[in-house]
Parts: structure tokens; C-alpha cells; sequence
């Protein structure tokens, strides 16, 4: 079982590189406190872990904060506890020895998932649930330029955003609001071209590949990576039924616009063309 494992991680980190390789050509780049923003930092087990949001991202925090001996099951961290306790520490917290330190040492990982689940995921969460950040700050930009006719009370709160109106937002070149981690490439996140992963895992195959990478790092043989769903826990989790569905509300030529903004993330990550 463990060799088919590592074959696929070679072929993963393999794919990965190759992409790089033809389609960037930012190898001799410096990499800065920026290209670090999004990885937390775990020093007993020495394990660097690049956050991809809608990929297993809070139950990986749990893992990283009981393997810090911060708590002794991840059962017992809530959601807010999480994100915003701020427990766990972040490269770029340190000075430049520090941050080269522990790329050259730790063990460096990251979890992705098919990008339209992803996006759909994102969608759902932010904009189908009460949010007071996400519809005021987005939901009103997205639909006072997307949405004719749109009703005072939709200018108002920013509530109700359709998925149609959400990936004009995303294709438009000149946003009315900003990019969000939620919802921007893994490429840009992670900057996998600049900094060398040593292990990369999919959503798909979360189980296993969280087991493995907790066993290659010596992690505590009781510790698994927890399987309960972090957010609106009674909704299903988004498939790929799910996100044919979405997709379906968008005209041919965004669906293959959406195709053509993940496209280095597909690629780079061996995803097929949905």
C-alpha cells in the first residue's frame, strides 16, 4: 500500500515540475515573505503546510495544532478557534534565516482539490449562507454592476447572489472588488513553481493521502485526520453532481472561461477538463 502511495506522489510532484518548467519561467525568482503568507508552520513534527481554502483546510489546522501539542484531540477545536485564534504560527511571521531554514528542512505540503468543486464550494459557503463579510464587502459590489434592475434591498445588503452573476465577477479583468483566497488559483497561493513540495494531496483521495503524509511525518499513531465536515455540517458536501449543476446555469463560453482561468491549477495538478 505504501509504495502505490509514493508512486503517486512522485507522479504528482513529476506533473507539478514539468508544468512549471514549460509554463514558468520564474525558477531564479527570490522567494519573499509574500510567497509564504499562506503557510502555517508547525516546528515539533517540522511540517510546513500551504492553506488552499474548500481543501480540508480547517481539519488540517486541527491536525497541525494537536501535533503542536496545542490541543489533545482535533474533536475538541471549534471552527473560530481555528481561524481566528491564531495558534498556529506563519512563515512569514519570521525574518529571512528563519523562513529559509525551514523550507530547506521541514516537510513541505499542500492539499488541492478539482477547481470548479472548489469555486462551488467557496460559492456556497460565502454567498448562500448569512455572511457579514462576504455579502456587504462582495455581494454588493457583484450585484449593483451584474445585476440590472437590481432591488434596493439587494443594493442594501448584498444578499442573494446568483452563481451566474458571481462568475461575471470572477472573469471580469476589471473587478468591482478584489480577488480572494477563496477563490484564487492554487498557483498563486502556494507559488508550487517557486517553493519545491515535498507532498502533494487531493480532496479526492483525502483520507488516505492525509493518513500516509501523518505516517511519513512520525505523527502519533492515534492521530487521523478527522472526517466531519467543518461548515453548515446538515448540507451535503459539494460534488461533482453538484457542481455540473452550477455549471449548468452559465452560458458555453463562460463555462469554458472559467476552464481557461483555472487552467494552470488543471494542468499543474493533473485534473481532466470537466
Amino acid at each position: 500500500k505504501w509504495k502505490s502511495l509514493y508512486q503517486i506522489q512522485g507522479e504528482r510532484k513529476r506533473i507539478m515540475r514539468e508544468t512549471c518548467s514549460k509554463y514558468k519561467s520564474n525558477n531564479k525568482r527570490i522567494i519573499t515573505p509574500y510567497h509564504v503568507s499562506r503557510i502555517f508552520v508547525e516546528d515539533k513534527y517540522r511540517v510546513l503546510y500551504c492553506e488552499v481554502p474548500k481543501a480540508g483546510c480547517s481539519n488540517w489546522k486541527r491536525v497541525l495544532m494537536v501535533l503542536n501539542g496545542l490541543a489533545s484531540s482535533t474533536k475538541d477545536i471549534q471552527h473560530n478557534t481555528v481561524h481566528y485564534g491564531n495558534y498556529l504560527k506563519r512563515l512569514d511571521g519570521f525574518d529571512h534565516k528563519g523562513i529559509y531554514h525551514r523550507l530547506n528542512t521541514y516537510t513541505k505540503m499542500l492539499f488541492i482539490r478539482e477547481p470548479f468543486e472548489k469555486l462551488v464550494s467557496a460559492f456556497r459557503d460565502k454567498f448562500e449562507h448569512p455572511n457579514n463579510y462576504y455579502h456587504p464587502v462582495f455581494g454588493k459590489a457583484i450585484i449593483s454592476r451584474y445585476r440590472v434592475n437590481a432591488t434596493k434591498e439587494a443594493l442594501r445588503t448584498g444578499s442573494g447572489v446568483k452563481f451566474k452573476e458571481f462568475i461575471q465577477y470572477l472573469l471580469d479583468v476589471h473587478r468591482p472588488v478584489g480577488m480572494d483566497i477563496h477563490w484564487d488559483h492554487v498557483n498563486r497561493l502556494c507559488s508550487p513553481c517557486l517553493i519545491d513540495y515535498d507532498f502533494v494531496g487531493k480532496f479526492e483521495s483525502m483520507e488516505e493521502d492525509a493518513n500516509f503524509f501523518l505516517h511519513l511525518i512520525g505523527a502519533p499513531q492515534n492521530l487521523t485526520f478527522p472526517k466531519f465536515k467543518d461548515r453548515h455540517s446538515n448540507e451535503e458536501r459539494t460534488t461533482t453532481k453538484i457542481t455540473q449543476q452550477y455549471f449548468a446555469q452559465l452560458s458555453p463560453s463562460q463555462r469554458q472561461q472559467s476552464y481557461d482561468f483555472y487552467y494552470m491549477d488543471y494542468l499543474m495538478f493533473n485534473y481532466s477538463k470537466p
